[in-house]
């Protein structure tokens, strides 16, 4: 067996799985956090809120620096045999990179926009600017919120994808983004 064939090779680097599953938990964590935190009353109304903005903080660290180690030091693999495959996983994965980096904007820009320190946990990191219009702050959070639900709905179909390789086609796409685990030819049987 080849370096290029070895099952260490058919699996992603160790820093693009903890980037894929990171991004993943945090993004998952905002869209709950977002559409749950109506439900309550403060403290807990609050306490949801500033998860979502110090998550979302995170994220735009985190986000930024997945698309560059992916861009220059991430182990490049064939997103599939099959030209209208590779096509749709490598336009859903772009995507979501640009959704998610148009949406942690839009978060900064609705909430500093509305004169609202961004929190990070207990610390506030004040606007940079002045407030925005009112329908400035309606057109960024309808943005936000449609933006959201866009992300959700692509990873939704992504992991859906991951599913569908891993149950119906019998092959080892899915397993690739974990750091253990046995890549054989088991799954092709």
């Amino acid at each position: 067996m080849t370096q290029e064939t070895s099952p260490d090779r058919m699996r992603y680097d160790v820093p693009t799985v903890l980037f894929h599953w990171s991004c993943a938990a945090i993004i998952v964590l905002q869209f709950i956090s977002a559409n749950i935190w109506g439900l309550f009353r403060n403290p807990l109304h609050h306490q949801l809120v500033v998860v979502h903005l110090t998550a979302g903080m995170v994220l735009s660290v985190l986000l930024p620096l997945r698309i560059m180690w992916r861009a220059g030091w991430g182990r490049r693999m064939p997103a599939s045999d099959r030209w209208l495959d590779a096509v749709m996983a490598r336009s859903v994965e772009y995507s979501l990179y640009g959704l998610g980096m148009v949406e942690i904007c839009l978060g900064y820009l609705w909430r500093w926009g509305n004169g609202q320190a961004m929190s990070f946990v207990s610390v506030q990191v004040m606007p940079p600017f002045g407030k925005f219009s009112i329908r400035t702050i309606e057109l960024l959070h309808e943005l936000h919120l449609y933006n959201g639900w866009l992300i959700v709905v692509l990873a939704t179909g992504h992991a859906l994808a991951a599913c569908f390789h891993y149950f119906i086609l019998r092959d080892n796409v899915l397993q690739r983004m974990f750091i253990t685990g046995n890549i054989s030819d088991e799954r092709n049987r």
